[in-house]
């Protein structure tokens, strides 16, 4: 009797086990399956991409336009208040290095006292020449007189004595009448020489005044009410302290107007042919999860860039931001998310249910009654997470997102044979 309740209880055991191991086995099974459904209805193409946060319009801060006439290429900036600082009219917003402004500032003062030292040597000189010019001219017309007294005393004197008179009076008055001629090209020779040497000294006298007023710019100031922001450079670094601001061009800082804001991003290659003007984005801020935005492409670049550190070319693309929201601040970073098409009544499928052989087949797992198929289908256009399907599915169909327990040896359904 003891003997046949061990053999039923151990009969029991052996069922329960094989029971609990088949649910188990099921539970697994169900597990490592993934499914979806196929989808039929409205497709977006939609391209996302990071942009950042920028002013529509601002105004420039810039530094003095006169380095380049004083032949100054570039200059450091020694000093910036920091950025995003709220300033108004006229309030100090940088200091330039002026150490090379300095140097010519000093060199000009060199120069300009010569040139009033020569000035005034020109003007001495040329008034004791022609002083002394006219007492020569003084000394010859008295000579003449002298040479005509002489003549009118020789009248009684042989003539030959009386021929030499004439002669000398004669030669005396061309003496003055040349002296004459020669005190008026040296009174134009001390002009000139005097405008020469006034010319050169007004002149450094210019150009010093310049280079002061010059220096006087070098501390920034704001042109407008604002808020400060840095300029970044051809990689997109922020020029603060230590940035070189160049002759030809001479932006420090913008204030930008926040009341209109653009989300700048830049689109792969691959994409770009999707993108156009007035398509409609939605924007989201890391900054603030919460907080959706909408927008409008309003500029695609027509020409290609590639941006440090990536191979890939990339257009700028700008998005006008709708909204007009006082928490927007120039350099938040964005999401935008561009509706390029809308393709309505289509099937579509999740991407990850997409499998390849090679270059030429595109298949899914689909699921038949207790087991699936391996069907190939025909694909459309994608987003980032679906595809459509123009062939080899139906609405409803049931697919794996993964691939199921022994795939690898399993057929492929191709279209042809479907």
């Amino acid at each position: 009797m003891k003997r046949n309740i061990f053999f039923i209880v151990l009969a029991l055991t052996i069922v329960v086990i094989i029971f609990l191991s088949m649910r188990l086995s099921r539970d697994t099974t169900e597990e490592l399956e993934i499914l979806t459904q196929t989808k039929k209805g409205v497709f977006k193409v939609e391209i996302i991409s990071a942009g950042e946060l920028d002013a529509k319009n601002s105004v420039n801060i810039e530094g003095p336009f006169g380095l380049r006439r004083a032949r100054i290429w570039e200059v450091k900036i020694e000093d910036m208040v920091d950025e995003g600082t709220v300033v108004k009219k006229g309030d100090y917003v940088a200091r330039l290095d002026a150490a090379e402004l300095s140097d010519r500032i000093q060199n000009e003062e060199n120069d300009l006292v010569q040139s009033s030292s020569q000035y005034t040597q020109a003007k001495l000189d040329t008034a004791l020449e022609l002083r002394q010019e006219r007492d020569n001219m003084i000394n010859l017309k008295y000579d003449i007189e002298q040479k005509r007294i002489a003549l009118e005393q020789s009248q009684f004197e042989p003539p030959a004595t009386i021929k030499q008179a004439e002669y000398e009076l004669e030669k005396a008055s061309r003496t003055y009448e040349q002296a004459l001629v020669n005190y008026d090209l040296k009174v134009e020779k001390a002009i000139a020489q005097v405008t020469e040497a006034r010319s050169e000294m007004l002149e450094d006298k210019r150009w010093h005044e310049f280079l002061q007023s010059l220096q006087d710019k070098f501390n920034i100031i704001a042109p407008e009410d604002g808020m400060v922001i840095y300029k970044r450079n051809w990689r997109g670094e922020k020029q603060g302290v230590g940035a070189t601001v160049r002759a030809w061009d001479p932006v420090v800082a913008t204030l930008p107007d926040l009341s209109k804001m653009i989300s700048r991003t830049y689109i792969n290659e691959v994409d770009i042919n999707y993108v156009s003007e007035d398509q409609e984005v939605e924007i989201g801020l890391d900054a603030f999860p919460d907080k959706k935005l909408s927008g409008t492409v309003v500029e695609v670049a027509n020409i290609g860039e590639q941006r440090p550190n990536t191979d890939a070319k990339v257009f700028q693309i700008l998005i006008e931001i709708h909204e007009s929201d006082t928490t927007l601040r120039p350099g938040m970073t964005t999401s935008n998310t561009i509706l390029a098409e809308e393709i309505p009544d289509v099937l579509f499928i999740p991407v990850e249910c997409i499998h390849s052989q090679g270059d030429s087949i595109t298949y899914v797992y689909r699921k038949t009654g207790l087991g699936y198929s391996k069907q190939e289908i025909k694909t459309g256009i994608s987003n980032s997470d679906e595809t459509i399907v123009l062939e080899g599915l139906e609405e409803g169909d049931i697919l794996y997102l993964s691939d199921p327990p022994g795939s690898e040896g399993k057929n492929i359904q191709l279209l042809s044979s479907s």
